[in-house]
């Protein structure tokens, strides 16, 4: 997309309104990642303004994050919870905080922000590099096909009585890459939200697991452990190759 930069995407103006709309998947999601973590700490890859790690934390399980947004570091700081966290600035596909967890996660498709195969491998090798040698690395992402009703589309987001939200999204089948911006059209103005996604099927994060000598031991269709169908999400754990 012309003009966007992953770097600058999660700056101060979304920071400050990133919690506003929460996903209601929070406590699900803490409950799925504590039980494995299983009292050992844990790292949130992309841990944003901890809408997981926070739940997470509060159910025992100690959680350190690499952000590349200082900006979402900030609003991590102002919650109780989080202002004792420790976090690194930095890439999650490079950036090693010299610890080793029980639990390496990464949620909310982000996963697919890294906008190159190249890099998506790498995070997972930077996974493998933190994990403990029973540890295990979760990542919570969309089926691309449920994303993607053509190659280009524009679809209603949200509909309330003094704004609309507006899903454009294009499509380049080969690289992967999804064009999307929310455009929200309201009685106080128009407001721009651009982002890129690299989209990526299960089966080649399989395969990225298997270059960072990791391989998948389970795989659901959500926090809750619903069996996979291979149609709207997953979440999908690894562990190391034996």
């Amino acid at each position: 997309m012309r003009g966007f930069t992953p770097e600058g995407s999660f700056g101060a103006d979304v920071a400050a309104r990133y919690d506003e709309t929460r996903r209601g998947d929070e406590e699900a999601a803490s409950a799925f990642l504590a039980d494995l973590a299983a009292g050992r700490r844990a790292l949130e890859f992309a841990i944003g303004t901890g809408r997981i790690a926070v739940p997470l934390a509060t159910r025992g399980t100690p959680v350190d994050g690499i952000e590349l947004s200082e900006a979402m570091i900030e609003v991590l700081r102002r919650k109780p919870l989080g202002r004792g966290m420790d976090v690194w600035t930095g890439d999650m596909t490079t950036s090693h905080t010299g610890r080793t967890y029980g639990l390496v996660y990464l949620v909310y498709n982000t996963i697919f922000n890294i906008l190159t195969q190249d890099g998506q491998v790498a995070c997972f090798e930077n996974a493998a590099r933190h994990l403990e040698d029973d540890g295990v690395f979760v990542i919570e992402a969309a089926v691309p096909s449920a994303w993607l009703p053509s190659e280009s589309y524009a679809r209603p987001e949200r509909v309330d009585a003094s704004a609309v939200t507006l899903d454009i999204c294009t499509y380049h089948p080969v690289t992967q890459i999804l064009d999307e911006n929310h455009v929200r059209i309201g009685t106080d103005g128009i407001r721009f939200g651009p982002i890129s996604c690299r989209l990526a099927w299960p089966s080649e994060l399989d395969l990225m697991a298997r270059l960072a000598g990791l391989r998948l031991v389970d795989r659901w269709g959500g926090w809750h452990k619903q069996p996979y169908t291979g149609r709207e999400m997953h979440v999908s754990v690894y562990a190391r190759a034996q």
